[in-house]
């Protein structure tokens, strides 16, 4: 084993240790912290100096995305103007390892003033913060990964760790959904994983009556241009599909049938409010590059190509 390697398994298990510790020693403070949040008419405002600041931000995005909204002020600009972002109706999570930042006193100062809810976390019980914060959570005394002691390491991944559980809690109690989930996420790959059917799928679709001529078939395949065309009952319900494997099947005397002559029966369909994820694994497994989207009572209501996919970025 090198001595990189050795050092970084070090450093985990030292970092799992503490996070042990943290999820051993929670207790009442934390369902105060949660119950003070969802209490909130406002805003949780996140705040802390240096690494405490770099996971506030984390935990401020974490918290906004997840449906408890929220925003991180910087400590630093709070006593230059930014503490009129924290207002009555807020509640203030502020961050530090040691709990006497100075860089904190006039935004703790501020909560005070104005009857704000301050929840703290930090390292010592009796430090500043924890005596003046209205709901105290104590990271346990845990050394950092560093072995100096100096750089935070295990103090900062436990309190990502403590934000993290904060921000889940107050999900689950909110019982937020994927659905709620994909109305903050609606860019790049997650937010396709988390579309349905019906965000992308076309509604122009290719479609033909049963009783319909194979030439009437081809010509609404050549027209629409994914080299397929549904096929419909007399009440309007989808009964079949064409494809080119059909097509190839009926070579001989191919304009002398209908198009219900030609169909595949009962295609594989889907709904228009499954996740488009289902439609993709459903295409994968089938090996095939479209789907028909039907309502329950089995009306066309759409088609979802592979090439939807594609540009969505899902594949």
């Amino acid at each position: 084993m090198s001595a990189y390697l050795d050092t970084a398994r070090r450093v985990i298990r030292t970092e799992a240790e503490g996070l042990a510790l943290l999820a051993d020693g929670l207790g009442d403070s934390f369902d105060r912290a949660v119950e003070t949040i969802l209490a909130a008419r406002g805003r949780v405002v996140v705040s802390g100096m240096g690494k405490s600041g770099h996971v506030g931000r984390k935990i401020a995005a974490t918290l906004a995305s997840t449906g408890t909204p929220a925003q991180f002020v910087h400590p630093a600009e709070a006593s230059h103007g930014d503490l009129g972002m924290v207002t009555q109706g807020d509640v203030a999570l502020v961050l530090s390892n040691s709990g006497e930042t100075p860089e904190l006193a006039d935004l703790i100062a501020h909560t005070r003033r104005f009857q704000i809810p301050l929840i703290g976390v930090a390292g010592r019980a009796q430090s500043t913060l924890l005596r003046q914060a209205d709901v105290a959570l104590i990271l346990p005394q845990a050394p950092e990964a560093c072995g100096t002691g100096i750089v935070p390491t295990t103090s900062t991944t436990m309190t990502i760790a403590l934000g993290d559980a904060l921000a889940v809690a107050l999900m689950e109690h909110r019982q937020f959904t994927p659905e709620h989930f994909r109305t903050f996420h609606p860019g790049g790959k997650l937010g396709a994983k988390l579309s349905k059917v019906a965000d992308l799928m076309h509604r122009d679709m290719p479609l033909v009556a049963e009783t319909a001529p194979m030439a009437e078939a081809l010509l609404t395949i050549s027209q629409k241009s994914f080299g397929v065309t549904g096929v419909t009952d007399a009440a309007g319900r989808l009964t079949g599909i064409i494809t080119d494997g059909d097509l190839r099947r009926h070579m001989q005397g191919l304009l002398d049938h209908s198009a219900a002559e030609v169909m595949t029966r009962n295609p594989r369909t889907i709904g228009p409010d499954q996740l488009a994820e289902a439609a993709l694994a459903e295409m994968q497994a089938r090996r095939i590059t479209c789907l028909f989207v039907v309502t329950p009572e089995g009306m066309p209501a759409g088609l979802i190509h592979i090439h939807d996919f594609l540009r969505t970025g899902l594949v």
